[in-house]
């Protein structure tokens, strides 16, 4: 199944000669880049769901939270093993 997965967007910066926009976009610590093409008014600290490396919506924080909560617990993340830090304070998991 392929999924859009929620991330916050952390710095932005121009590639390719300057013709893409490019962000480094934190998925619970696991930080990995997207285009942002699709999205050309998204900023640093919107939050995004990235889908195959492009950024294609913005949402707002508790969504995103949200959305990331509950493709963790249906075992959707891949490899991003380390979300805890993602989760709202009173959904982290004991250690």
């Amino acid at each position: 199944m392929c999924l859009a997965i929620p991330g916050k967007i952390k710095s932005i910066d121009l590639q390719y000669n300057g013709l893409v926009r490019m962000a480094k976009v934190s998925f619970g610590g696991i930080t990995k880049e997207a285009s942002l093409e699709m999205l050309p008014d998204a900023n640093v600290g919107d939050y995004v769901l990235v889908h195959v490396g492009v950024a294609i919506s913005k949402l707002n924080e508790e969504e995103a939270q949200r959305t990331f909560k509950y493709l963790e617990e249906i075992g959707e993340l891949g490899e991003l093993e380390d979300v805890d830090e993602y989760l709202p304070n009173s959904e982290k998991k004991a250690s």
